[in-house]
């Protein structure tokens, strides 16, 4: 044994120590990616032999990065079905009526959504329409956007499966030894320190909470989604014959706007919700990018322009492109555009920097730059690209919904929820079984499946999990705990509590959540042993520790989200979050006391 290789092993613990240090100094600076960070950990321990290889392979047998990426594939299906859009054009629709109602009833089904559901797409779905139902409501959104992460957060903390942390601290757990925790185990101290966090809002969030408008809060304006104009021919066998404007769910969306109805060549414009369609009637429609595909998945040739009328086939390509500056059809109506006469391309609609053109689909004179969403054959979409007078030709990202699966999506998500709880299967055993139904019944596609799973999350867990095993093996974990055994085990057990879930709830605010939850739990399952409290008190305190984020914009993804759209400053967080960290805390603390110890 060389003298280098003795060293390494006689110190490893403090070596260990060394390490962490380190990592947590690199996440800091913020120089490096967290999960080159967790990476470059996790190969520094296997290189010093305090993860053998053999430990290693039991970093990718832990069940939580296969459910929270399970959970994620979940999430995007109900995204995909519609079912959280749906939610959110209800309250949308009510705001118009009264606003500040609907903002308590969107914050409050934020709160429960994510006690379900991972809450990070429930907040990038959601954040738009808290600043349109703000600019509706006369408000700020930055007077509504921290409380909605806020809300999300704390909904996660209701279940086991609302937030990525409950289930990593379960898995580290598992591992060494606990019981699994149950999925509704957690949602008495969860409702105790929700209360104590929405208290905290309603009494403290008039004076701390920012009032300053951002570019974009009054305007209403949706900032990632472009509005189409389109039309809607009614033809005799078209279902929407015979019923009224205000019957019609899909006129009813959100991202959806009727103008005007024709009829035998009079435009009525904002109709009366009681107008009785017939056939031949032509509607005059708004509509963003994800309504417009999904009407014309709907309605086919009914939707749109088009000089040859051909029936939509599954092969059918949707292309946007502009029109390019020298474009001959500029001063034209769209029906003169070449490529329309000779390829059987359809228009489904048109978009106009800074206004809707109009007023009619057919009327609209070419402009240079207009946006085309074009519907048309694979032969067409070639030509298109082709086409030296268009520019900015791309396919879309976004899909169109697919309402018709919403039932098999939510369906699925309560199934796993309830037999989870039931304890019938391990929760990653259901997660993947849910998975495979949702892709199976095309709620979503495979391809759209895999880029919802958020890579970098689950191999920055991986990297922590080989992380936390290699601290264990070097005798860090020991160390750690042999040096603050002595002061706890003369501390009142509640302060044991308090001091733990500080410690987890500051490394959170620096750090990130999944990072700390992983080094913590190995941390307290020894420290709980050593100081005679109960294991699980300690674990749950870990779970909501580091879930606990509300102080700044960098520990939670949620509040990173609002931080971006929301044009906060970073000491908005701290004059809200800092109150929020204090009370929550000693509520979730309290909780456990009185239920563990």
């Amino acid at each position: 044994m060389t003298a280098v290789s003795a060293f390494v092993e006689s110190n490893s613990a403090w070596i260990g120590l060394a390490i962490l240090a380190l990592v947590f100094a690199a996440f800091l600076s913020e120089r490096l990616a967290p999960v080159t960070i967790a990476l470059t950990g996790a190969s520094v321990m296997l290189a010093f032999g305090y993860l053998p290889r053999s430990e290693l392979q039991a970093v990718f047998g832990n069940p939580a990065p296969v459910t929270i990426g399970a959970m994620f594939v979940l999430s995007a299906a109900l995204v995909r079905t519609g079912v959280i859009e749906a939610l959110a054009s209800i309250a949308t629709r009510r705001a118009e009526r009264t606003p500040k109602r609907s903002i308590t009833e969107l914050l409050g089904g934020t709160f429960f959504a994510s006690a379900l559901v991972n809450n990070t797409p429930v907040v990038i779905v959601l954040a738009p329409i808290v600043r349109r139902i703000a600019a509706v409501a006369g408000s700020s959104a930055q007077r509504l956007l921290i409380p909605l992460s806020y809300l999300s957060i704390m909904g996660g903390s209701l279940t086991l499966l609302g937030s990525s942390t409950n289930l990593i601290v379960d898995g580290v757990a598992q591992r060494a030894g606990e019981a699994p925790f149950g999925i509704f185990e957690l949602t008495g101290i969860g409702l105790i320190a929700a209360g104590a966090g929405i208290g905290t809002l309603l009494l403290l969030g008039r004076w701390l909470l920012p009032d300053n408008d951002g570019p974009m809060d009054r305007s209403g304006a949706r900032p990632i989604e472009e509005r189409y104009l389109t039309r809607i021919q009614i033809g005799a066998a078209s279902p929407w014959v015979g019923r009224s404007l205000k019957s019609i769910g899909g006129l009813q969306r959100s991202g959806v706007r009727l103008l005007a109805v024709r009829r035998s060549g009079h435009l009525t414009r904002n109709p009366d919700p009681t107008f009785e369609l017939a056939a031949g009637d032509e509607l005059v429609v708004a509509a963003d990018q994800a309504e417009l595909l999904g009407l014309s998945e709907e309605l086919g040739a009914d939707l749109g322009l088009a000089k040859r009328e051909i029936a939509n086939s599954p092969d059918d390509r949707v292309v946007e492109a502009s029109i390019g500056p020298s474009h001959p059809a500029i001063g034209q109506q769209l029906t003169d555009i070449p490529f329309l006469n000779r390829s059987g391309a359809r228009v489904l609609g048109v978009s106009r920097p800074r206004h809707l053109p109009g007023p009619t689909l057919e009327t609209v004179r070419v402009r240079p730059a207009d946006q085309l969403l074009i519907r048309c054959p694979p032969e067409a979409a070639a030509d298109i690209r082709d086409n030296v007078n268009l520019i900015d030709i791309d396919e879309p990202d976004i899909r169109p919904y697919r309402r018709y699966k919403a039932p098999i999506a939510i369906a699925t998500m309560f199934a796993i929820i309830a037999l989870a709880a039931l304890q019938v299967a391990p929760i990653d055993l259901l997660a993947i079984l849910g998975v495979t139904l949702v892709l199976f019944t095309r709620c979503i596609d495979p391809e759209e499946a895999w880029h919802a799973i958020e890579g970098n999350v689950i191999v920055l867990i991986f990297g922590m999990l080989a992380i936390g095993l290699g601290l264990q093996g070097a005798g860090t974990v020991d160390l750690i705990v042999d040096a603050v055994e002595p002061a706890l085990t003369i501390l009142p057990i509640f302060l044991v509590l308090i001091l733990v879930y500080a410690l987890t709830s500051f490394l959170t605010e620096v750090v990130t959540n999944n990072a700390v939850a992983v080094i913590m739990t190995p941390i307290v399952i020894d420290l709980a042993n050593s100081v005679g409290v109960d294991t699980r008190a300690l674990l749950l305190v870990v779970m909501f520790g580091a879930s606990a984020s509300f102080a700044t914009p960098i520990g939670y993804q949620t509040n990173t989200i609002v931080y971006a759209t929301g044009g906060y400053r970073f000491v908005d967080f701290l004059k809200i979050g800092l109150p929020m960290n204090i009370v929550v805390g000693l509520a979730t603390c309290i909780a456990i006391w009185w239920i563990y110890v």
